[in-house]
């Protein structure tokens, strides 16, 4: 994680709501490591393993999120990621993608 639960970003000022970090050796569109949420701990975190169960696709950006979960916590709704991920994600029009299901955040 490079943004603990707590702590603020470095430019814009917000307070991550959420674990936040990347998957090591993975590349993105816009050229970085994959970033991901990290949902259902509440306590801040240095590094994590989980499952994915989603992911925030951004329409107007190219920098989707993962969502990631302890792989005993996977029964959150998309109402409730889209809740947990607001704090950042509320200055883009994106899409949270499931396996079957879709809707907007």
């Amino acid at each position: 994680m490079d943004r603990l639960l707590g702590s603020k970003h470095p430019r814009h000022g917000f307070v991550y709501e959420v674990n936040y970090g990347y998957v090591p050796g993975t590349q993105s569109a816009d050229g970085e490591e994959l970033d991901a949420y990290y949902l259902g701990v509440s306590r801040p975190l240095h590094t994590a393993e989980g499952k994915c169960i989603a992911i925030i696709h951004r329409l107007n950006d190219d920098d989707d999120k993962l969502v990631v979960v302890p792989e005993t916590r996977i029964d959150l709704t998309d109402s409730e990621i889209a809740q947990a991920v607001n704090f950042q994600e509320q200055w883009f029009d994106c899409k949270i993608l499931r396996t079957r299901t879709s809707s907007y955040c």
